[in-house]
């Protein structure tokens, strides 16, 4: 049995490293889509272009202006006129916001009158624009309490402290709160899952297309031998992808790795029974690579939306959240994120790592018994 397993694994490795778009796929995809996604695949909102519109043209509203300016949120990148020029930025994207000071904003502020400032916001992308409005009421509140403070001490005697409340926030496991941190384990999950079950699924459908399946077929190799031998070099390849990726990720991008690598590669083994497994089900419904590479990304590209990848499964809709429950993703994303960013061990992580066995289990089970009847 053995030495039959062991001449498919030499086959199939062969058979990797001679075809170019394999090589591809391992070696040079994982590598592009890590740098991508490392650099792109962020939250941090920065340097957002920010236009003027200052009718008032006084010491304050300069004031407050250069509060904008030094923060390294805002990039005053336009100074606008009128209000056809304010449209046009914000219509033509080049401005992200305009502050507008209307005339009198200094006056009312001198007579302790309620001075207003607009805050003109491009709503396209809902969410930066409640970041920028965030950052911007961070701003005025600053401005507003040394305003306070100057003004009582002029009308009152000068205080040698204002009374105020002093908020202290702690970020655990990521302190500086980079956003990289957090997409970084979860572009390892994805590489790994897409690397393990597209290689798969082509593997078999390319031996329909040259003919060397029906030789199988009628070879002494049982059906069980054939499936171990054809997803254990894969499975090999994964890890391979997965321990160079984690290694460029912890030097390149300088993410922490607090937990157990032993954990991480335990639990990528039981993960990997679940992409394994998915790819050798495609196989057995695909007749082309192309069919097959197609039908992998209608499967996966629902998972990555579902798993946590990039929008949080507390935010989803109910029904949506519990449809999550069977995407094995989402829980190899929590034990990555666990392992990598808060060094939690197994004694936390078990009920992730139980689902993801027992996922495993079925889907090879049921790729296993189609397979058999398919070569049946």
């Amino acid at each position: 049995m053995f030495e039959r397993i062991q001449t498919i694994l030499i086959k199939e490795f062969k058979q990797v490293f001679r075809d170019p778009r394999m090589r591809t796929i391992i070696f040079l995809s994982p590598l592009i889509q890590l740098f991508i996604f490392g650099y792109a695949a962020s939250t941090d909102v920065k340097n957002i272009p920010t236009a003027i519109y200052d009718l008032d043209n006084t010491p304050e509203s300069r004031d407050i202006i250069r509060a904008f300016s030094y923060s390294k949120y805002f990039n005053i990148k336009y100074y606008v006129y009128t209000d056809k020029q304010e449209r046009e930025l914000i219509d033509r994207s080049f401005a992200n916001a305009v502050l507008r000071f209307n005339r009198g904003f200094a006056e009312d502020l001198e007579k302790n009158k309620g001075a207003q400032i607009q805050l003109i916001v491009d709503g396209t992308d809902s969410n930066t624009a409640g970041i920028v409005l965030s950052y911007a009421s961070t701003i005025m509140q600053k401005y507003s309490y040394q305003v306070l403070k100057d003004r009582a001490n002029m009308l009152l005697k000068p205080m040698p402290a204002f009374p105020s409340v002093d908020l202290r926030d702690r970020a655990w496991f990521n302190e500086n709160l980079e956003s990289k941190n957090y997409y970084i384990p979860g572009i390892i999950a994805i590489i790994v899952t897409t690397t393990s079950m597209l290689l798969t699924a082509m593997a078999i459908v390319r031996e329909k297309e040259i003919g060397t399946m029906e030789q199988l077929i009628v070879s002494p190799i049982k059906p069980i031998e054939l499936i171990l031998g054809k997803m254990a070099p894969f499975a090999v390849i994964s890890f391979i992808d997965l321990a160079f990726i984690t290694i460029v990720g912890a030097l390149w991008f300088k993410v922490p790795i607090r937990g157990s690598f032993l954990l991480l590669i335990g639990s990528t083994c039981i993960y990997l029974m679940t992409t394994l497994g998915a790819g050798l089900l495609i196989s057995t419904i695909s007749a082309t690579q192309q069919e097959a590479a197609m039908t992998m990304f209608l499967y996966i590209f629902p998972m990555n939306l579902l798993s946590g990848f990039t929008f949080p499964i507390t935010s989803m809709p109910q029904v949506v959240q519990y449809i999550t429950y069977i995407i094995p993703l989402r829980y190899y994303l929590e034990i990555l994120r666990g392992v990598f960013l808060k060094g939690i061990g197994i004694n936390i992580l078990w009920p992730q790592i139980l689902s993801l066995l027992v996922m495993g289990i079925g889907i090879l089970f049921l790729s296993a018994s189609r397979f058999q009847k398919k070569l049946g």
